[in-house]
């Protein structure tokens, strides 16, 4: 298979569909009877019994939509010398039971917008073994397991990548635009990814999630979750392990005995009115740019509403104070792992709906008015290295902190940020002011201890005040910047 997003499209072979919920039940349809195909081959492979070459493996959905020629918005088209037409645009799709609600709010979305007609079928891309079924291969032989490559279709790196969300296929019209910017493929190696890294499945992801760098923030959030399980403003908490409490208090498994990479918790709130979801995700990423990069990775498949990072930094200023809080409106990225596909001088711009709400947020939880609010949030640049200890290269990166204007360091703002410019995600950054390493208090054991006891609860409940804030947004349809919308961006949020 090429590298190429998509073949030609006929669509005499699909299936047009007058309603969203029409196309959504036709593509559970498709994809439950092509996974079947592969259930059904691989018991015949395991057994031992003969088989036929891998031409009959299950394929993806295709969900397609056309636009009429005067409704298009493409602007390339005249740029390349091209009379503009109506235009076809699609996407391959996994999972379309996880996704029915966003498919559902994407297609009424799209229809609302313009007249288009809605096409669902089979492309020609196979669902690979892998995908299909996770475990396939833990009990088989070892000639078996060699065996697979001829038989079933593995995971096609070369097509798996980021290039509809990196703009690489802005100038490419040999076939349909895309419709999404993840094709059914990226989307399933991220899901099998969200589950080993965080030990829970995808589907009890919220559509906010928090951030944070230390176990600390995690106890208080499980603790908040707790009572409002108990109090009924929430259905469910769900730690790793999927160890599932509900309101009666008592678990439905024992804690896991080993804790994954990047452990995530899910506060799972009741859906509004038209199924809106308003519930609250917490991963604890740990330390560092790389974890930061990815989790982001994997995670936006899901299309979140928003991230946030509320983590804690060394303060720069002599002015700030242990506890202060940083709210970062620009980004220092010193961290360097998402250089080669976002290099360092694209901006990342503040989402004005998020500082918003991050910055009354903090005056409702603290209690302080506008002028005292100065004294203790400081608004500015955030540095994200890469260099836990960058302290012993201070000479050599002083001069260059000063022109950054910098007043606070971390090791995954940045990141957190730069990937939610990329994948069209609202981010945002609350920090809180730990140590302050060039005005001599360097983090020790003492220090730490005294600075979370009184500080991580305030801060956390700053991060869910800020979630409740922005869930007022995204009823409104005023959450989801146009500023991260890219040229011939795809239909799909």
């Amino acid at each position: 298979m090429s590298n190429k997003t998509f073949s030609p499209i006929d669509l005499t072979n699909m299936t047009a569909c007058d309603t969203p919920e029409k196309a959504v039940e036709t593509l559970i349809e498709l994809y439950q009877k092509e996974i079947s195909k592969i259930h059904q081959r691989f018991s015949v492979y395991a057994s031992g019994h003969a088989m036929d070459d891998a031409a009959s493996n299950g394929l993806y959905p295709l969900l397609s939509v056309s636009v009429p020629a005067r409704q298009v918005r493409q602007t390339s088209m005249l740029s390349m010398g091209r009379i503009a037409g109506e235009t076809l645009h699609a996407t391959t799709i996994t999972r379309p039971d996880l996704f029915e609600a966003y498919l559902l709010e994407q297609l009424h979305y799209v229809k609302g917008r313009f007249d288009v007609d809605i096409y669902v079928g089979l492309s020609d891309v196979p669902i690979p073994l892998t995908f299909a079924l996770e475990a396939a291969a833990s009990e088989l032989s070892t000639n078996q397991k060699e065996g697979l490559q001829y038989f079933f279709h593995l995971p096609n790196l070369a097509a798996t990548n980021d290039d509809i969300v990196d703009g690489r296929k802005i100038l490419q019209r040999s076939g349909p635009l895309p419709l999404s910017l993840f094709t059914a493929e990226r989307v399933d190696y991220s899901l099998h990814r969200i589950r080993h890294y965080t030990g829970t499945d995808p589907q009890y992801f919220q559509p906010f999630i928090l951030f944070t760098n230390y176990q600390r923030y995690v106890s208080e959030f499980i603790e908040t979750a707790l009572e409002e399980v108990k109090s009924g403003k929430a259905k469910l908490l769900v730690e790793p392990g999927n160890r599932i409490t509900g309101a009666d208090g008592c678990p439905n498994c024992e804690p896991i005995q080993k804790m994954p990479q990047m452990p995530a918790y899910h506060l799972v709130r009741e859906a509004g009115p038209n199924g809106e979801r308003t519930g609250v995700t917490l991963v604890n990423i740990g330390v560092g740019p790389s974890n930061a990069k990815n989790i982001t990775d994997h995670l936006a498949v899901l299309r979140p509403h928003a991230w946030l990072m509320i983590g804690h930094c060394g303060a720069l200023r002599r002015s700030q104070r242990l506890g202060d809080y940083v709210l970062a409106h620009a980004y220092l990225r010193d961290d360097q792992v998402l250089d080669h596909v976002l290099p360092p001088s694209i901006p990342l711009p503040n989402i004005a709906e998020v500082q918003v709400a991050l910055t009354e947020a903090v005056l409702d939880v603290t209690g302080l008015d506008r002028t005292e609010l100065k004294k203790h949030l400081r608004t500015g640049t955030v540095v994200t290295t890469d260099d836990r200890n960058w302290e012993l290269e201070f000479e050599n990166i002083a001069a260059r902190l000063n022109q950054a204007r910098a007043i606070a360091i971390d090791m995954e703002s940045a990141t957190v940020a730069a990937n939610g410019y990329r994948f069209r995600v609202p981010y945002g950054t609350l920090l809180c002011a730990s140590d302050r390493p060039i005005h001599g208090e360097i983090k020790l054991p003492g220090m730490a201890d005294a600075f979370y006891q009184e500080r991580v609860g305030q801060h956390l409940e700053i991060g869910m005040r800020t979630v409740d804030y922005l869930a007022e947004q995204s009823l409104k349809g005023a959450l989801h910047s146009r500023k991260l919308r890219s040229f011939d961006e795809p239909l799909f949020r």
